[in-house]
């Protein structure tokens, strides 16, 4: 008996001892912190941030423009030979009292002269050697002036159809005009005509058409009486009536 009491002792000691090992130790609570102590860490941890005081006469600054690049001489220079331009070139040649756009080739730059169609502009170009479709920006000073001196010397070079003021009224030749004398030539071509009262000069002088042109239906001016004739004959045949 004494074996048996000695061995249910010994399994009731035996878990309190087990219990007492799988107890875990509780952590430590945390102290507690006011909410005054919590502002003022958060306080400290933020930067201070200082407010500059803003003239009104002082105007703001405008953003910095990006700075453009410079192109360089370098650069321009090859541009210009890629369009094939060279530094001597000339945007406007003046000829004859005519301004010349340097772009256009020899044969269509003649052809802004008055007086200067496309054939008579062939003829000259072909008589001074020069290329047909050269630019005339590029032609040098004595190029120029061998143009200038064909254009003088039309009237000896040109074929007769090709003049444009054939058998003058004064000498009866036949002459090329370029310029501002196809103007001033005109101008007193009418004037004599209206001084012989020939048929052209009396209808230049009443401002009429010259050429056999019809003036009923065109070339009307002053008022427009249609509608109180028409206006007019009505009344007339309600009278009558």
């Amino acid at each position: 008996m004494d074996d048996a009491s000695k061995l249910s002792k010994e399994k009731t000691e035996a878990p309190s001892e087990e219990v007492k090992d799988e107890t875990v130790e509780k952590p430590q609570a945390e102290p507690e912190v006011s909410p005054e102590e919590i502002s003022t860490e958060k306080v400290k941890e933020e930067p201070e941030i200082i407010e500059e005081e803003v003239d009104p006469q002082k105007e703001p600054e405008k953003p910095k423009e990006e700075e453009k690049p410079v192109e360089t001489e370098a650069k321009k220079e090859e541009a210009k030979k890629k369009e094939g331009k060279k530094d001597d070139f000339k945007y406007i040649v003046r000829i004859a009292n005519a301004d010349i756009d340097g772009e256009k080739t020899v044969v269509r730059g003649l052809t802004s002269i008055k007086g200067i169609g496309m054939h008579m502009s062939v003829l000259i170009t072909d008589n001074t050697g020069i290329d047909r479709y050269m630019k005339i920006g590029d032609l040098k000073e004595a190029q120029i002036d061998k143009i200038k001196e064909a254009l003088d010397n039309v009237n000896k070079n040109a074929p007769r159809w090709m003049l444009n003021h054939r058998k003058d009224y004064e000498t009866g030749k036949d002459i090329h005009l370029i310029g501002s004398d196809i103007d001033m030539r005109l101008r007193d071509e009418i004037n004599i005509m209206k001084k012989i009262r020939s048929y052209k000069g009396i209808r230049h002088e009443r401002g009429l058409s010259v050429r056999g042109q019809r003036t009923r239906a065109n070339s009307r001016t002053g008022l427009t009486l249609g509608v109180s004739k028409k206006a007019a004959l009505a009344k007339s045949s309600s009278k009558k009536e």
